[in-house]
């Protein structure tokens, strides 16, 4: 498991073939296998460069998540994947909310981007606005269940910044994808730091295609620091 964020973490739960599995795939239409780790490897380059990508699809992640809403928003939109996530009508939500070590800032020119405080905002007096609407929100959740208010209807007043939690099943071709939008400086800090942690588990599980990916694919600038 690795945190991610102040409460948040990615977990990798199971993992569905490995780099043998993208050699096997894309020679199957040959009749032949594994040719040794040098031709192998060199394969995987081949694939990856010429965007071949069809046989790195049989490599199947799954990952537990625990993210804020407004990140699990963001993720969601990645729609080549199967998702189940923690639901508010079934489940009393926990008081549990992201708080930003540091404020940032808009960016002076590009409108996608922020950057760190430069001292024009407090970040004490920030993160005790920020704060403060967390528990008058949860007062307010809990008030409404008190009341005998349904959880699916209490939870609308709960801000996008509570931490949810869901499984994540993806293949490696569409894992490649988000890592090249959401490792990348463009995305949102916090979604780019799970993006992170995803990586280094592609990189431990599929070390030559993460090494390819890179290499040949990665259309981000974040993973290449």
């Amino acid at each position: 498991m690795r945190k991610v964020l102040d409460r948040g973490f990615v977990e990798l739960v199971s993992v569905m073939g490995d780099d043998l599995t993208v050699v096997r795939s894309a020679r199957v239409s040959t009749g032949s296998g594994s040719k040794g780790l040098e031709r192998d490897r060199k394969l995987i380059d081949y694939l990856m460069a010429h965007r071949h990508e069809t046989p790195f699809e049989h490599v199947v992640f799954t990952f537990h998540v625990k993210c804020p809403i407004f990140v699990a928003r963001q993720w969601f939109r990645h729609r080549i994947a199967s998702y189940n996530e923690k639901s508010g009508r079934y489940s009393k939500m926990s008081y549990e909310f992201y708080m930003p070590e540091r404020m940032r800032i808009p960016h002076p020119k590009d409108k996608q981007m922020s950057v760190e405080n430069d001292g024009s905002v407090d970040d004490e007096k920030a993160k005790k606005i920020i704060a403060e609407v967390y528990e008058k929100a949860y007062e307010a959740y809990q008030e409404l269940l008190n009341m005998g208010v349904a959880r699916e209807l209490a939870r609308i007043v709960l801000p996008l910044s509570l931490y949810t939690e869901f499984y994540w099943t993806v293949n490696m071709r569409s894992l490649m994808n988000f890592l090249s939008l959401r490792a990348d400086s463009h995305a949102q800090w916090e979604i780019r730091q799970y993006a992170i942690a995803i990586a280094e588990y592609f990189k431990e599980c599929c070390p030559w295609s993460y090494e390819a990916f890179i290499k040949y694919a990665y259309r981000g600038d974040v993973l290449r620091i």
